[in-house]
């Protein structure tokens, strides 16, 4: 194969802009071959935008079309898994937008169904392509700051106007869109804090429905996260803040990093705190330590680097950046922080499937009818909203 023939499911604003980069040729290897959309308006646009690239009404229509060799799913959340099983079930490969499913029972039949067909599986988890969030992950894991003792992240600075939650019927219900800032906004943290800090043992989480919007699902979450080995997490996401802030601290016995407005801090001790501390009861103040402050370019386009990671990895043979399979844990921490919330304790990891999927369709089936917005799609630019340096 010389090039990846490659179809786009699903063609809103994420789906547009991947389609965008893939018509102008910026992955090496990659053909755009064909579009698809459910909604007739706006595959008339897709005609005028791609002009003699094929669109479809439908995804089974795509996958049957024998165009493609890949495909690149951004529909809304609940439609990932289907779709994406059905399309390795025809021998093609995905790269499926995040969330890779709304349900952990559905995440887990996708990587199976990956597993099974051998075929390429990513997950567009692009915040893993940060020259910050790899050097706090190398710093975490080779032990360069001791045993990992404690995680701490505030990320508000997911802030959403009431405007953005009207633009569309499936936006912040439970039938549409599986959830709120835990489901949309924060997978990216929630899979960060997962392939960084490892997965907790169990999570008490605390979600505030519609707290600073009219909306049905959360806007605002709290996760405490508990460790087999007695470290800690506590996670802090809303799109209800303004200003936010963005701040990831992370302590181990012989150190602590901080990530903060695109640096990394790092503090290190030359043996464990542990061994310091009894010791002597004055020595604290004479314990040796490092200080480095580091900074690193950011990414101008990670979007575009997961795309063409995705076909190095066809091609050639490249390793995933955010293979499929591991992205089942950022679906197992968000089902279990939800069913945490609306049964007020703690949940061990990973959660019951049958208990989730039960207590998700009862608010799905409640939700209220909502009419769509009018959302601006775009001419498929990637967003400076997602350039921003989480």
């Amino acid at each position: 194969m010389e090039k990846v023939r490659i179809g786009v499911i699903g063609a809103g604003a994420m789906g547009t802009a991947h389609a965008r980069h893939l018509f102008e040729g910026k992955t090496e290897g990659a053909l755009l071959v064909a579009l698809c959309d459910i909604d007739p308006q706006r595959r008339a646009e897709l005609h005028a935008q791609f002009p003699e690239v094929p669109v479809f009404e439908d995804a089974e229509q795509l996958l049957e079309s024998a165009l493609c060799d890949a495909v690149v799913i951004a529909t809304p959340h609940y439609d990932h898994p289907e779709i994406g099983i059905r399309a390795f079930a025809r021998g093609l490969h995905v790269l499926s937008e995040k969330p890779m499913a709304v349900r952990l029972s559905a995440a887990q039949a996708f990587a199976r169904a990956a597993a099974e067909s051998k075929k390429a599986f990513c997950v567009m988890f692009n915040q893993r392509t940060d020259p910050l969030f790899i050097k706090a992950r190398e710093l975490v894991q080779s032990g360069k700051i001791g045993v990992p003792k404690r995680l701490n992240w505030i990320v508000t600075n997911w802030y959403r106007t009431q405007k953005y939650y009207d633009s569309g019927a499936w936006r912040a219900t439970w039938s549409g869109e599986g959830g709120g800032v835990l489901m949309n906004q924060a997978p990216h943290n929630l899979d960060l804090w997962q392939w960084i800090f490892g997965m907790p043992e169990r999570v008490r989480a605390f979600c505030g429905t519609g707290r600073y919007h009219h909306i049905e699902v959360e806007d605002e979450a709290m996760i405490c996260g508990a460790y087999k080995n007695g470290a800690t997490a506590f996670f802090h996401a809303s799109t209800g803040e303004y200003p936010g802030t963005n701040r990831l601290e992370i302590a181990g016995d012989r150190g602590k990093l901080l990530l903060e407005s695109g640096k990394l801090k790092l503090w290190r001790l030359q043996e464990p705190e542990r061994e310091v501390c009894f010791k002597s009861a004055d020595s604290f103040a004479r314990i040796p330590m490092e200080y480095e402050e580091m900074s690193f370019p950011g990414v101008s386009n990670p979007h575009g680097v997961m795309l063409q990671n995705f076909v190095d990895h066809i091609l050639k043979g490249a390793p995933l950046i955010s293979d499929g399979r591991d992205a089942v844990n950022e679906v197992a921490l968000c089902n279990a922080a939800y069913l945490s919330a609306w049964e007020d304790r703690w949940v061990a990891l990973p959660p019951d499937t049958d208990l989730f999927d039960r207590a998700l369709a009862a608010r799905a089936a409640a939700s209220p009818k909502k009419e769509a917005g009018s959302a601006q799609v775009g001419k498929g630019d990637y967003s400076a909203r997602w350039q921003v340096r989480w």
